[in-house]
């Protein structure tokens, strides 16, 4: 039975400057290509924009603001552009982006500035390869390549993330990253446990300025959204070999949603020492605050009780104004570097983090009367949490000859840490209670809340040692070589799941072999193991084992003008079992916690590509897509709600005539997705989300050297779409825009 199929249709300063070799042809296609679909005929910005074309000088001049952090490991980023020069993402080797063999993405602190993400789930949103599915206002999970992507890493120090629970690491504040590297696919080799999806490496700021030097920004938007970050660096030395850097900001803004507030407020410092010419310390501190009114728990119920779609507007907020989510982040880290004579380095980085949540929210369900708006009920929950991550990574890495040829080694220790406790406090709202929908304003009154009691807690450790090696077998052929060891062990201890211990050691091996067909492409082959263990439980309490399988990638790669346009196809296979999906409308033990079951043989293959980069001096841009289909070993589709095809372009374009204006704009099309959920008389449906694009537009003009505006506007054509399919209704963001005036000094 088809309840829904959507009809939404969309439509789709000074630099110093390097001379690149004539011959254009691949850059004049890019451009013509990428002017045609953004300024095509009977779009608005063809009204009142030529299109650009490729110059016919035979010499191009593209930007080279590149920078080294002050850490010697850490890889060159290009200041203005939105690729960069060399990452160590995937493999912990520094390598240029055309020499990892597996599909990588950065997201570079351009592409941010330039379409104003201001969270890592707006960079993850915008990132090829990569699909959402929003549960309510405070959660988001992220998936790739039809699995739930539960790695995110800070300066390569990776920390687990739940689905059940929400410590805020898709809301953390971008202004303090110099760039996101997201390496598709199983990423073991660094990271140990985790899905086979894709890892999340944000990548921080350092003081690397020996004069002082910054910004500060304000930005207003669409529901009164008001926001302010400072950024400064400089010497804390006459000499400049101690330098220190502060980002602070704060942020209060509405919603579409009524009565929903969001306060943000953090602030990140760094101090960045050179202690001998080889020897480097960094040690930060990074604090983010957030307090949420009106937080949603779930959406807006998707039938009446007679069977009827509900028809309430994208503004209804089903929260009453007594509900809250409340986190606070804390992280310490360190980092010592040494550069040795002989080429090598060594590092040993430390981290200890603290989060925690306060949330007191109520999930409205049952099915109200068409007629009357009674018949919804509401169960209420007061939920607090903490978690603790404490982490240290040695490793090393360096050159070595062997058979008369230069090759490159690395090694590594780790061990972390993980203690997440929860409390809880639950209680149930009756229709009389919750009263009419159709006149709700959220003024339903607070419950008497019995005082918090112990919910779960988990400690999960890693101790891994780990090495790789990429060995040149000839000029034109790599191979990439690694292992790790994981030692991991957890222990539960919760209301449904009693006490309960876990260990697994295991082997993770990787391979990866590259070809380099000329000076321009390669060719590369990988092959990764998958090891997953899973806090998902079955109706009866009991935890699924883990996720165990391989994954292969094959595909070619290239670079242009010295790195700074890249362009990779890849193919890709994973295979799995003991995946945990969702039972249904099952809990466990009568909670109210999600039941899971255990799929085999679950395979996903498809297709992806991104070009991206410096198409010409003035325009930059990001176009990917990704294909494939998940199935398990009945042919059934996992994960159906994650759309199985999308596209996504963004660009930027300085105007040749008007050097200060940048003009530049973005489509994101994913095909129709589907969930299937039990409708109000008992009997199993499918509901449908069409396909739909959404556009995004900006334009930034540097009306001083050292001051310039920007204007973006967000789901230009204000498409209305799901973000959720099950019984209940999340909607993505209506149309928005927001102007920033940014000072640099």
């Amino acid at each position: 039975m088809l309840l829904r199929a959507s009809k939404f249709s969309g439509q789709s300063s000074n630099q110093s400057a390097v001379i690149l070799p004539p011959g254009n042809d691949i850059r004049s296609a890019i451009a013509i290509l990428v002017c045609s679909a953004l300024y095509a005929p009977g779009s608005s910005a063809a009204e009142n924009t030529t299109p650009a074309v490729a110059p016919s000088a035979d010499t191009l001049v593209i930007d080279a603001n590149t920078h080294a952090d002050s850490n010697s490991t850490t890889p060159q980023n290009s200041g203005h552009a939105y690729a960069v020069k060399t990452t160590t993402a995937g493999t912990g080797l520094t390598l240029t982006p055309r020499d990892v063999p597996q599909s990588v993405s950065v997201m570079t602190k351009q592409r941010i500035q330039d379409q104003n993400l201001q969270s890592v789930g707006a960079v993850l949103d915008n990132t090829v390869g990569v699909t959402s599915e929003t549960t309510d206002s405070e959660r988001t999970g992220y998936y790739s390549r039809g699995f739930y992507i539960n790695n995110y890493s800070f300066d390569g120090i990776p920390t687990n993330v739940e689905e059940a629970w929400n410590f805020g690491d898709s809301t953390e504040d971008t202004a303090i990253y110099d760039r996101i590297e997201v390496v598709r696919g199983a990423a073991g080799l660094l990271t140990g446990a985790g899905n086979p999806s894709a890892s999340v490496n944000m990548v921080r700021k350092h003081a690397d300025s020996k004069t002082w030097t910054g910004n500060i920004s304000g930005t207003y938007g669409s529901w009164n959204n008001r926001r302010t970050v400072l950024d400064a660096q400089g010497p804390l030395s006459e000499s400049g070999k101690v330098r220190g850097r502060v980002i602070a900001g704060y942020q209060d803004k509405d919603s579409y949603l009524d009565r929903y507030n969001n306060r943000k407020k953090f602030i990140y410092a760094t101090v960045d020492a050179d202690i001998t010419d080889n020897t480097t310390l960094s040690v930060g501190y990074d604090y983010q605050q957030s307090r949420v009114k009106g937080a949603t728990w779930g959406g807006i119920p998707t039938w009446y009780s007679n069977g009827d779609l509900t028809h309430y507007s994208r503004s209804f907020n089903p929260a009453p104004d007594w509900t809250h989510y409340n986190v606070d982040s804390k992280k310490v880290f360190a980092n010592l570097s040494h550069q040795f004579d002989n080429g090598w380095n060594l590092r040993a980085t430390g981290t200890h983090a603290e989060t925690d949540f306060d949330s007191k929210l109520m999930y409205l369900s049952g099915f109200p009367d068409a007629t009357t708006g009674v018949g919804a009920t509401g169960y209420g929950g007061w939920y607090v949490g903490k978690r603790k991550v404490d982490s240290v990574d040695v490793i090393a890495n360096g050159p070595f000859n062997l058979l008369g040829r230069q090759h490159e080694l690395i090694g590594g220790v780790s061990y972390s840490r993980q203690n997440n406790q929860y409390s809880a406090s639950t209680t149930l709202f009756s229709a009389s209670d919750v009263g009419n929908l159709d006149a709700w304003d959220g003024s339903m009154a607070d419950a008497n809340w019995s005082d918090l009691t112990p919910y779960s807690t988990e400690t999960i450790r890693q101790k891994a040692v780990y090495s790789a090696a990429r060995f040149s077998l000839a000029d034109p052929l790599s191979l990439i070589v690694g292992v790790r060891y994981t030692q991991w062990s957890a222990e539960y201890n919760g209301v449904y799941s009693g006490e309960a211990s876990y260990g697994k050691n295991n082997i993770s091996p990787y391979a990866g072999l590259i070809y380099d067909i000329n000076d321009t492409w390669s060719a590369y082959v990988s092959y990764t193991s998958i090891f997953q263990p899973q806090d998902h439980q079955t109706v009866d309490g009991k935890f699924l084992d883990p996720i165990t399988g391989k994954s292969y990638e094959a595909g070619v790669k290239s670079d242009w003008y010295n790195g700074n346009l890249t362009a990779s196809v890849a193919v890709f296979r994973t295979e799995e079992d003991n995946l945990g999906q969702t039972d249904g409308n099952n809990y466990v033990e009568g909670s109210s916690q999600q039941a899971y079951y255990a799929v085999q043989g679950t395979v996903s293959k498809g297709v992806e590509f991104e070009i991206n980069g410096a198409v010409t001096d003035n325009l930059k841009m990001t176009f990917g897509g990704t294909t494939y289909s998940a199935t398990d070993n009945t042919g059934a589709d996992i994960t159906s709600n994650m759309p199985r095809t999308t596209f996504k372009l963004f660009s930027s374009y300085r105007l040749p005539q008007l050097q200060a204006l940048t003009l530049g704009g973005g489509v994101r099309w994913q095909n129709r997705t589907y969930q299937d959920t039990t409708a109000p008389s008992g009997d199993a449906v499918r509901i449908y989300q069409g396909s739909y694009a959404l556009v995004d537009l900006f334009t930034r003009y540097q009306v001083t050297p050292k001051l310039s505006a920007q204007l973006n506007i967000n789901n230009l054509f204000d498409k209305t779409y799901e973000t959720n399919l099950s019984d209940y209704i999340v909607y993505g963001e209506p149309r928005n825009a927001s102007l920033s005036l940014n000072y640099s000094f």
